[in-house]
């Protein structure tokens, strides 16, 4: 899976398919060494390194590596978004609301057990990582609405939308939370979060 992050991340978007093999590997080896070294520790040196590619090659995509993590960032979002639908169209719309929430939750929750780099910077509200104040999750909420709106037989309105952000904020607080406690997720905060959104949900889905 080759996603490449949306322009506005980047320097210069690749234009020929060496290029854009370039920036997944450059990519891979920052989600790879985010995990081994964390993101203070994190350079575009070692990440060049590590891709096999020339520290020029970084530096063409990125300016720094706050610039290359939130690319990961929007990469992941991509990903993310991408596995969701393929759930959701399998499921051919069975289960209601209730169950695309379930698919919506459960997706992050794989990606933050085995993604690479992605229990740092998930979809990168918090960058540079260890921020005191993230940015709020926009762009995650955003994305959900417009993904989610046809299987639930909304439209994506202000209200919605705001709806949806506010769900997002919560289940990150929470999910933070449950991986504090377990690194692999404390089973108990993970239901309790699932229950917490199902109820908000319900006023303005049911």
């Amino acid at each position: 899976m080759n996603s490449v992050p949306e322009a506005t991340s980047l320097r210069r978007a690749p234009v020929q398919r060496r290029s854009a093999e370039r920036l997944t590997r450059i990519l891979d080896a920052c989600a790879d060494l985010l995990d081994e070294v964390g993101y203070d520790d994190l350079s575009t040196r070692a990440v060049a390194q590590r891709a096999g590619v020339p520290i020029g090659s970084v530096y063409r995509f990125f300016g720094n590596k706050r610039a290359m993590a939130d690319a990961l960032a929007q990469r992941n979002l991509e990903r993310y978004a991408e596995r969701v639908t393929r759930r959701l169209r399998e499921a051919g719309g069975t289960g209601g609301w209730r169950a695309v929430v379930d698919t919506v939750l459960d997706e992050y929750l794989v990606m933050k057990r085995t993604a690479p780099g992605f229990s740092l910077v998930d979809f990168g509200n918090q960058i540079p990582v260890g921020a005191r104040h993230g940015v709020p999750n926009h762009r995650v909420a955003d994305r959900l609405t417009d993904l989610l709106c046809p299987y639930i037989g909304r439209e994506p309105d202000e209200a919605l939308r705001r709806t949806f952000l506010v769900a997002v904020e919560a289940a990150d607080s929470l999910l933070q939370l449950a991986f504090r406690l377990d690194p692999s997720g404390d089973d108990r905060i993970v239901e309790e979060t699932r229950e917490l959104l199902r109820a908000y949900l319900a006023r303005a889905l049911d």
